[in-house]
């Protein structure tokens, strides 16, 4: 027997909107959490991501991943996301690396920190292995902003996911 591999229209109007959300975050200053303490940005455009792998799954995780990761190629804001490599491969990775998290977990929190982290080291991997920072850089951007996103992706998450606690997809 074939299985169908159509998507339903409640599962594609979830990736179009929190894929929608992602590009608006990306284009607004809410995009960017500041944390003047460490003198750093958090990122929060990866949690519509985040959020779409947990409700959705991990095939709608990665279509909300490539949305997001479109929108930073496009919107280039440093010379690396202008390599899909950089911009775009990683992103399509954290639906998937979140859905697997939480069915193993069973919480929100594990799998937003993996999510995020899936995001970080995955950029900046990419950014080192494509030579536009060398690996102490990569590795200083990867731990001070992984370790503040992810404290504030699963606080986010969390959240959410709390509110939506009752939904089925």
């Amino acid at each position: 027997m074939i299985q169908s591999t159509k998507m339903s229209t409640k599962k594609v109007t979830i990736a179009g909107m929190l894929g929608a959300f992602s590009v608006v975050l990306s284009m607004t200053p809410i995009g960017y959490i500041p944390i003047p303490i460490l003198g750093v940005n958090a990122t929060t455009m990866h949690i519509p991501v985040i959020i779409g792998a947990i409700i959705g799954g991990p095939k709608i995780g990665t279509i909300i991943g490539l949305i997001f990761g479109v929108s930073s190629f496009i919107r280039v804001g440093s010379p690396f996301f202008a390599d899909p490599l950089v911009s775009i491969l990683p992103r399509l990775l954290i639906g998937v690396m979140t859905y697997y998290t939480y069915k193993a977990f069973k919480h929100s929190v594990p799998a937003a920190i993996i999510g995020t982290l899936t995001n970080t080291v995955g950029v900046m991997s990419m950014v080192y292995l494509r030579g536009y920072l060398p690996f102490s850089a990569a590795a200083g951007v990867a731990v001070l902003n992984g370790t503040t996103e992810a404290i504030v992706s699963s606080v986010i998450v969390y959240i959410v996911m709390k509110g939506l606690k009752d939904y089925k997809i």
